[in-house]
């Protein structure tokens, strides 16, 4: 009763670990009684009535080609159906050729056309290009071929042998793609995408709380907020572990028709080189997270000696980490995890000031060889992380993803120290379009400068913002402010509306 219970229990974990297996799993009891009814009922006549036992192909066929996502189910359905029609045709070409020979010769030229047959096609699979994406499709030719020519059936039966199996694969291969696509299904490609923003995420909460976990003693802090923070450290495993995942849905997502927001030849392969620069990227914090749990650790008055530049290292790939998981998310183009890329950059040039300056000079051998290592090792993460971002912009744009709208507000200050705020409305490929709501006076109180605008102040504008620092300039608040002239240069030229 106890290993009855045990069942159970695994049962609801792994249906509670991921719904859609439970739904997968009906639409396969689904399509099995659809193409039964084929051998029990033939409800199309003379269409299905001399199909016979051959009807089971239709359920063998449904049991081997239902996988989980729609790119696998359609894969290994295109695979076994080319592969029978093309084999059948080649294996009836071999049988009348052997017949045509004499009855003497035919059994040894068909045992040859077989073994030659058999012995270049498992060599095609070896292939990296075909074992990937049709290696299935090379086991049923060679099954097919081989059943068909070297069966002992006259020339017209052989013949009805050949087309009631490729009908009755056809019907089973239909009947998986037409349930996987339209009942509730499985979009290999989306799986790909919530991954690669998954592995974003996690690598991004780890950087974010390497600081506090590096350069905070254990003992100072609670103890349940440490055990937590180092399950989260600990997430980044999951991400080393990716790449046969990642290429798996990649292969089954180039089978898959267009499908929400991923349209026709949508850059799948661009997601197995974001990934790897990712793993990449998780094997040098895999080895920062060993000297957290070194045994040999660092006095912390000697970590502290480095603790800004380091903790803004960690912190900024971090956060640029996350930025680039919120444009995969949004399929948006953002530019807001450059920032954050220049800025832990910039945090690398502090540092290595820092240490020019002779400030480990007094630190023994032994920790300055572990802090430098800790050093090392986050000036590869930044280094990676730039070209992460890289590789996130160019999938970006070969994906075709949505130019981001920034709530941002522009001001536009004139020489009598009036304040003019703008807000975006609409955005036309490289023009924003904002709308002045109201001039503030600087030398009214709070109250007045709060007041409320009317519809006559206000006014739309369509500004082009060029990547001219004479033009603009960008805070560290995220607000553009816009210099007078770029404005009047628009009203004059009569874009004020």
């Amino acid at each position: 009763m106890e290993k009855v219970r045990e069942i159970v229990r695994e049962g609801m974990r792994v249906g509670n670990e991921d719904p859609r297996r439970i739904i997968h799993a009906f639409k396969v009891g689904l399509a099995l009684v659809l193409v039964s009814s084929f051998y029990y009922y033939q409800p199309f006549g003379p269409f299905t009535d001399y199909f016979g036992i051959n009807a089971m192909w239709a359920v063998m066929t449904v049991v081997v080609v239902f996988e989980f996502s729609v790119g696998a189910t359609l894969g290994k359905g295109l695979n076994r159906g080319v592969a029978t029609l093309v084999a059948g045709g080649l294996g009836i070409g071999a049988h009348r050729l052997a017949r045509l020979s004499g009855a003497t010769v035919e059994p040894i030229l068909l045992v040859m056309l077989v073994f030659v047959q058999a012995a270049l096609s498992t060599f095609v699979r070896f292939f990296p290009r075909v074992k990937t994406k049709f290696d299935y499709g090379i086991l049923i030719f060679i099954l097919t071929f081989a059943l068909i020519s070297l069966s002992g059936f006259r020339d017209e039966e052989i013949m009805d042998l050949a087309e009631s199996r490729l009908s009755t694969v056809v019907i089973g291969g239909v009947s998986c793609v037409l349930i996987s696509i339209f009942v509730c299904p499985v979009w290999a490609g989306q799986d790909l995408h919530s991954l690669l923003a998954s592995n974003f995420d996690t690598l991004s909460h780890f950087l974010q709380d390497f600081g506090d976990e590096y350069f905070e003693a254990s003992e100072d802090g609670d103890y349940k907020v440490v055990e937590k923070r180092k399950k989260n450290l600990g997430r980044y495993k999951r991400v080393l572990d990716s790449k046969s995942d990642e290429e798996a849905l990649v292969n089954f997502a180039e089978w898959e028709p267009p499908h929400g927001q991923f349209r026709f030849r949508h850059p799948w392969q661009q997601y197995v080189a974001v990934g790897a620069l990712l793993r990449q990227c998780a094997y040098r914090i895999d080895a920062l997270n060993s000297y957290i749990n070194s045994d040999f650790q660092i006095p912390m008055d000697i970590k502290k000696k480095l603790e800004t530049p380091l903790r803004r290292m960690s912190s900024e790939s971090g956060k640029s980490m996350k930025e680039m998981s919120i444009s995969l998310k949004k399929m948006i183009k953002s530019s807001s995890s450059d920032i954050h890329v220049s800025n832990s950059q910039s945090a690398c040039k502090a540092l290595s000031t820092l240490l020019k300056s002779g400030i480990l000079n007094d630190v023994e051998p032994l920790q300055m060889i572990s802090l430098l290592t800790t050093v090392s090792l986050l000036i590869d993460i930044v280094n990676l992380t730039e070209k992460i971002s890289e590789s996130v912009h160019e999938l970006a744009s070969a994906a075709r993803f949505k130019n981001k709208m920034r709530p941002m507000v522009l001001y536009e200050k004139s020489d009598s120290g009036r304040i003019g705020r703008a807000i975006p409305v609409e955005s036309h490929e490289d023009d924003h379009v904002v709308t002045v709501l109201h001039d503030v006076d600087k030398s009214n109180n709070a109250d007045n400068s709060r007041g409320e605008s009317s519809q006559d102040s206000c006014h739309h504008i369509a500004i082009k913002i060029v990547d001219d620092n004479s033009n603009h300039e960008k805070h560290e608040d995220g607000e553009i402010h816009v210099h007078t002239s770029l404005l009047e240069d628009v009203t004059r030229n009569g874009r004020l509306h």
